[in-house]
């Protein structure tokens, strides 16, 4: 089926290319996503009637994804699942959960699951990072720290990769979150003596006031 491209399309072409495509690849994404019109005679003489209409508001809408862009390139989220002690998960992660991880660490709504690019299954533990097509010729990229529990998700992030693969015994894991957990009952035992010692100099003075 030949199509006249109303925006740019990822290895397709761009604004006012008349290109050829699978029938249900039009049907089922170009046209009711507004991205294309079928290149009939008809339509391709609206759309050069429309063409400086349609590069202006493009134009517009790649200015405001620009603007976003600094705020949304590099964020890193973490997204806590279940999993197995090989690292599988029990399920997957789709666009809609990382829509909503990155919407929830900035506070806002600026990201929405169409824009999310998923080109892999998502579905053992690790660092991943992902894109997001801000506008089609303006795109970001977040890193998804995927884990058990915020613990696994911090030693993932100091490793700078998964935290246990199939490869891996499953108790070093289990070792290093209590090395962890260790690590932060010492801290709050010593903030808490410090603490103590502090109460108690301010009794003493003011026993001797």
């Amino acid at each position: 089926m030949q199509v006249i491209l109303l925006e740019r399309v990822e290895k397709l072409g761009a604004i006012g290319d008349v290109v050829a495509v699978k029938p249900g690849f039009a049907r089922n994404f170009l046209l009711p996503q507004d991205k294309a019109l079928r290149a009939t005679k008809d339509n391709i003489a609206y759309f050069e009637t429309q063409k400086k209409h349609l590069e202006a508001e493009n134009e517009k809408r790649r200015t405001e994804a620009e603007k976003l862009s600094k705020k949304v390139d590099g964020v890193d989220v973490t997204l806590i699942r279940q999993a197995s002690e090989s690292g599988q998960l029990y399920g997957s992660v789709n666009a809609r959960d990382i829509a909503a991880i990155v919407n929830a660490k900035l506070g806002d709504n600026t990201v929405n699951k169409k824009q999310v690019v998923i080109d892999q299954n998502y579905k053992t533990l690790g660092l991943f990072p992902i894109r997001i097509l801000l506008h089609p010729e303006v795109s970001v990229t977040v890193t998804v720290n995927i884990a058990r529990s915020d613990e696994e998700a911090k030693m993932q992030q100091e490793r700078g990769e998964a935290l246990v693969t199939a490869n891996e015994e499953p108790e070093l894991i289990v070792q290093a979150v209590e090395t962890v957990e260790a690590q932060e009952e010492a801290e709050a035992a010593e903030t808490e003596a410090s603490e103590a010692e502090e109460a108690e100099g301010e009794d003493s003075e003011k026993a001797t006031a």
